[in-house]
This record gives structure tokens, C-alpha cells and sequence, in this order.
């Protein structure tokens, strides 16, 4: 290393003293403390999240989250095209359940339009196949992630298992097994394929066998509970307080589900539980997600029973693509497609916010139009970024092993914290 390379190198390690010090009453004036980066690799931290440790030997005395790495300015991108071009992009916000994230913005743009009451049942009732297949996908490798992180390797390979039947599936829904753009303004894509809801009712018998396999694996196992009991507890003041949503808020008993609380689409039809722990702490968010899970295939079964006929998308030409035919043969219709597919929906002016029940917690969308086809203003709540406002109240305490459990236990994804 040159002397000038070495002189940067200090000043580097001098600032990051800085700010792990800065605003702290404890100043580590005898030079006894050691400050660590943990992250922003990937199986460190679960993505590209970076960890400023403040650490008195084993233990931590502050942690400092650093988020950013992995910006991609989507809310900006948003105000410069259409809504439904938008759409794409959010398949990589929780890039493990876009379906999910298609339903909710897609479901935000309907509320300012006024349309959300139009929608037909069958595609009510498709959306939330959509959404709890998500969930039941994105808890799997949660569940399977949080299981390695501690050491238990064998659940990592059984939920992937699982989730390999949900990419089969959502891949002959959609066309895509990772990046769906499935959903609509004022529908979906397509309909069901045929015998695809055969295929779903035998994935459900499936999946129920795999998650008493892995609860035999994990609830009762001396490591996992260890590793996880009373570790990195969240009284339900601190939940409150730090803005927590889904199954980390409900993990410290708080019983607030958006999908009960304010009900969309056919969710108010619909019997299910909320599951809810007791303790807050990192046990006790996985038992919320396990049977979170379970509630999924419950409400799927309904789905399945319930599931109309008729049209996937409502009958209007201005906000949905005509049908292919007509545009080939009328002129009216030709003139609408090719409206729609370069400027957009005409979407009136005015400002809402819509919040859904999405696997990490409550996906929001704030848009402010001002008319025409593109949004002046989007701003997206991602829960996975309110979710790691915890971290500087929780990780002091704790040891550094214990902060690779209560990372796995919050259950976060870095492509909707750096959105």
C-alpha cells in the first residue's frame, strides 16, 4: 500500500469512528471498543444491506444500519411513463413475490381512477390467488433463509423444494417464473389456464406435508430455539413506534392485518386467522409465518371453491387493451389500443394512497396525478425499509452471532428497502 493509499485508508476508518461515535453518550475514549462492517455482502446481511457494529468485545453497544446500495431511483423512473409501464418495475421491489406487488400498485392506480368497484369477481378472486401464492412463496424462503442462517440446512432444502411447485405454477400462469407483470389497470393479463386450478388444489395438499416437515425440523429443535428464543425481543411499544407492519408487528401481538383491517378485493368474503405472538421476539415471528402460511392454503381452498366465471378484465375499452380481434377488423377499437399503448390510461387528477397486506408487511402507494397518462408524484412505502428502522433499538444487547438470527427473523428484502 503507497503512503497515500494508506493516509485515505485512515481517514476512512477515522470517519466511520465518527459516525458510529456521533451522538452517543458513551465515547470510547480509552480506545477499548472496536467498530465492524458487517454487510454489505450477501450472505452476511441477506442482500446489501451494511451494519455499522459499535461492539465492546462480543457484544453490541450500537449499531448504525446503512441502506442505499442498491438504488435504483424506481419512484423517479415511475413519473417518467405510464402507469401500466410502470408495472414491470414492480416485480423487483419484493422480487420475491411480484405477483403480490403487481395486485397492490395495480389496485392503487384502480382507487384513483374510481374503478376498484368495477372489477369483475373472477378477477377479484384470481388477484388473491395471486397474492397468497406470493405469500406462501416468499415465507418459504424466508422460513428456508432464517433455517440455514442458524444452521439448519435440511429446512432450506425443503422449502425450496415447495417454492420450485409455486414457480411451475406461477409460470404457467403468467409466462414468467420470476418478473410475472401479470396484473392490469382494471384487470389481468389473461385467464386461468385450463387445469390450472387442478394443478394449484394438488400443490395445496403438497405444501401442508412439507410445512410438518419442517415444524418437526425447527419448533421443538434445542439449537433452533436457543438461537431464537428471547433473542431480539420487540415489546409492541417498539413495534409501534418504528412503524413495524406484517408479520414482525404481528409477531409482537399486535393483531393489525390489512387484509382485515381495511379488506380489498374479496378478502372480506373470506375466513381466515390472524396469527399473533406473544413475546416479540425472533421464535416467535417464525411461529407467526408458519402458520401465516397455513392460513394461505386456507384462504387459497376458498379460492378455488368460490371461483366464479365470466370476464377477467372490466368491459371497457378506454382502460383495457380490446380484444385482439376487434382491433384487427374496427377502426374504434385500433384507435383505443393505440391510445392506451402510447399515452397511457387517462387517469384524473387528485392524490391517494393505497396500502396492502404484502408477505414482508404493507406495500403503499402514494400517487399524485395531474391527469394524462403519467403520475406527477409516486412515492412507495416499502415495508422491508420501515422493517430495519428497528435495528439501532434492537441489535445493542445482543452478541454479533445473535445478529444473523434476528436479520433472518425480520424477513427483509433490499430491492424494496433501495427501491
Amino acid at each position: 500500500m503507497s503512503t497515500v493509499e494508506e493516509m485515505e485508508f485512515k481517514d476512512t476508518a477515522k470517519a466511520a469512528l465518527d459516525a458510529a461515535y456521533a451522538g452517543s453518550d458513551d465515547q470510547d475514549l480509552d480506545g477499548e471498543k472496536m467498530v465492524l462492517n458487517m454487510g454489505p455482502s450477501h450472505p452476511a446481511t441477506h442482500g446489501v444491506l451494511r451494519l455499522l457494529l459499535e461492539l465492546d468485545g462480543e457484544m453490541i453497544t450500537k449499531a448504525t444500519p446503512d441502506v442505499g446500495f442498491l438504488h435504483r431511483g424506481d419512484e423517479k423512473i415511475a413519473e417518467n411513463m405510464t402507469y401500466t409501464q410502470f408495472i414491470p418495475y414492480t416485480d423487483r421491489l419484493d422480487y420475491l413475490a411480484p405477483l403480490a406487488n403487481n395486485v397492490a400498485y395495480v389496485l392503487a392506480v384502480e382507487k384513483l381512477m374510481g374503478i376498484q368497484n368495477d372489477l369483475p369477481p373472477r378477477c377479484q378472486y384470481i388477484r388473491v390467488i395471486c397474492c397468497e401464492l406470493a405469500r406462501i412463496s416468499a415465507h418459504l424462503l424466508g422460513l428456508g433463509a432464517f433455517a440455514m442462517d442458524v444452521g439448519a440446512m435440511t429446512v432450506f432444502l425443503y422449502t425450496f423444494t415447495e417454492r420450485e411447485k409455486i414457480y411451475n405454477l406461477i409460470e404457467s400462469l403468467t409466462g414468467a417464473r420470476f418478473t410475472t407483470t401479470y396484473t392490469r389497470i382494471g384487470g389481468l393479463s389473461r385467464d386461468l389456464p385450463e387445469g390450472w386450478t387442478g394443478q394449484l388444489r394438488t400443490f395445496l395438499g403438497e405444501v401442508v406435508a412439507n410445512f410438518d416437515e419442517s415444524e418437526k425440523l425447527l419448533t421443538r429443535n434445542r439449537i433452533f430455539v436457543d438461537r431464537t428464543r428471547d433473542v431480539g425481543v420487540i415489546s409492541r411499544e417498539l413495534a409501534i413506534d418504528s412503524g413495524l407492519s406484517g408479520p414482525n408487528l404481528r409477531g409482537s401481538g399486535i393483531d393489525h392485518d390489512l387484509r382485515k383491517a381495511h379488506p380489498y378485493l374479496v378478502y372480506g368474503e373470506l375466513d381466515f386467522d390472524v396469527p399473533l405472538g406473544s413475546v416479540g421476539d425472533s421464535y416467535d415471528r417464525y411461529l407467526v409465518r408458519m402458520e401465516e402460511m397455513r392460513q394461505s392454503v386456507r384462504i387459497l381452498h376458498q379460492c378455488l371453491d368460490k371461483l366464479p366465471g365470466g370476464p377477467v378484465s372490466i368491459p371497457d375499452g378506454k382502460t383495457v387493451l380490446p380484444p385482439k380481434e376487434k382491433v384487427l377488423t374496427r377502426m374504434e377499437e385500433l384507435i383505443h389500443q393505440f391510445m392506451i399503448v402510447t399515452q397511457g390510461v387517462d387517469v384524473p387528477p387528485g392524490e391517494i394512497y393505497f396500502g396492502a397486506e404484502n408477505p414482508k408487511g404493507e406495500l403503499g402507494f402514494f400517487i399524485h396525478s395531474k391527469g394524462g397518462g403519467t403520475p406527477h408524484r409516486l412515492k412507495i412505502r416499502a415495508p422491508s425499509f420501515v422493517n430495519l428502522s428497528v435495528l439501532p433499538h434492537l441489535l445493542p444487547g445482543h452478541m454479533v452471532s445473535d445478529t444473523v438470527a434476528i436479520l433472518g427473523s425480520l424477513d427483509f428484502v433490499m430491492g424494496e428497502c433501495d427501491r
